[in-house]
């Protein structure tokens, strides 16, 4: 199954999932949930709902990476872009960090590719939502770049790297 960890025989997600890859009209979806919130809840709403999103839905991922470190963060993220329908996406493990090196982002492509409207904040969430998760496996993460490629570091909190500035996410377009 693509989406197994070998060393552990087990899958690197949270959950199980019978297709190798996923629906990628679910990035309608979010798209559309993410103004929503937006609309209703302002800025700061979207970014609370981002957060709790990853430090509730996500806690099985922050377990893991609590007890497999780095190279649990390596093994989650290679297994999630393998079920993501047209990702190009590079993880390149180092010593003391994780980076994904996202050439193409899925949802980015097929919202564009479906004449969307891109909620202009959209890239944002991959921060919210990461260090959310991140922070209680003592790890953080940096981004920057959006708008459909990126890079995200992912490191332990020792590490002491500057804080994210959300200036260098860039706003999503059609």
């Amino acid at each position: 199954m693509k989406n197994m960890d070998a060393k552990a025989g087990t899958s690197a997600l949270p959950y199980t999932d019978t297709k190798p890859v996923g629906a990628p009209d679910f990035y309608f979806a979010i798209n559309a949930t993410f103004r929503f919130i937006l609309q209703t809840l302002g800025a700061e709403g979207l970014r609370r709902y981002w957060t709790e999103l990853g430090s509730r839905y996500f806690v099985p991922v922050t377990e893991r990476w609590r007890r497999e470190g780095l190279p649990g963060v390596a093994a989650y993220w290679r297994a999630f872009f393998d079920a993501e329908p047209g990702a190009e996406v590079e993880v390149v493990p180092a010593q003391n960090t994780v980076t994904l090196q996202v050439h193409v982002c899925p949802a980015i492509r097929h919202l564009r590719a479906h004449g969307r409207e891109i909620v202009p904040c959209f890239c944002q969430h991959c921060y919210f939502i990461s260090e959310a998760l991140a922070a209680p496996a003592g790890m953080t993460v940096r981004i920057e770049g959006g708008n459909g490629s990126c890079r995200q570091i992912f490191a332990r909190r020792e590490t002491n790297l500057p804080p994210q500035d959300l200036a260098n996410i860039k706003e999503a377009t059609c």
